[in-house]
């Protein structure tokens, strides 16, 4: 219960790993709020975690997010934490065979959300004295990129910010870093990859007490670092 009286924003709760940070963190005691755009989503994720605050919002609306995000400091009593787990995944193609709006597509679902969703929470943080920041990159973003450069040049874009918020909020006291999964054992990718060994990838669970610890008071000297959390996968 080391997160309590802590408003924690998680973007992507409804998501395969969004759901276990969810999960993980109110289990330490946070006000856990989930922006979301599926309302069916979203009551999915309530009816097993009645606890949790949902917001409905298009985190690409840069407008939009920043007044979501203004009423839910206002409404909770302030912003302490930002899991920016939202994103997907698109691609399979060498780069001179992939058109511009499935690059467009994914550097807005990886990359613009986090932007934004920094940009309106940052400075409710600053008012509460310090605050965690946690983006969710991808093992891609460290390798080639080969036949998935959409994804991995968006992912990689997610390192450079985390970085650079790093950096910038230092002397604010608050901290930002990334985890960078390989593929985790979700329902859905199960389906897209029957054949695969399951046994080598990774739980949500595993990753959420990473970012747990991260965004915790034993991590407050951690900033600027890209963790792996991909385990054998």
């Amino acid at each position: 219960m080391d997160l309590v009286g802590k408003v924690a924003i998680i973007t992507g709760g409804t998501g395969g790993l969004g759901v276990a940070v969810v999960e993980r963190l109110l289990a330490a005691g946070a006000t856990v709020v989930t922006p979301y755009i599926s309302a069916a989503a979203f009551d999915a994720l309530r009816a097993s975690y009645p606890n949790v605050v949902g917001v409905r919002v298009d985190l690409t609306d840069e407008t939009a997010t920043r007044t979501a995000y203004d009423s839910i400091a206002t409404d909770q009593g302030g912003i302490d934490i930002l899991i920016n787990a939202a994103g997907g995944f698109a691609g399979g193609e060498p780069v001179h065979q992939t058109s511009w709006p499935l690059w467009q597509d994914q550097l807005d679902i990886n990359l613009k959300t986090a932007v934004i969703s920094c940009a309106a929470a940052i400075p409710h943080m600053i008012a509460r004295g310090g605050g965690a920041i946690v983006n969710v990159s991808s093992r891609t973003a460290t390798q080639s990129g080969a036949n998935l450069a959409a994804y991995a040049v968006a992912k990689r874009a997610v390192l450079q910010l985390t970085e650079a918020l790093a950096a910038e909020l230092r002397p604010r006291d608050i901290t930002v870093n990334a985890v960078l999964p390989s593929v985790i054992d979700t329902p859905a990718n199960r389906a897209a990859m029957p054949n695969a060994d399951y046994e080598r990838w990774v739980k949500p669970g595993e990753i959420a007490a990473v970012i747990h610890f991260l965004v915790g008071p034993h991590a407050r000297i951690i900033s600027g670092a890209a963790i792996p959390v991909y385990g054998k996968a």
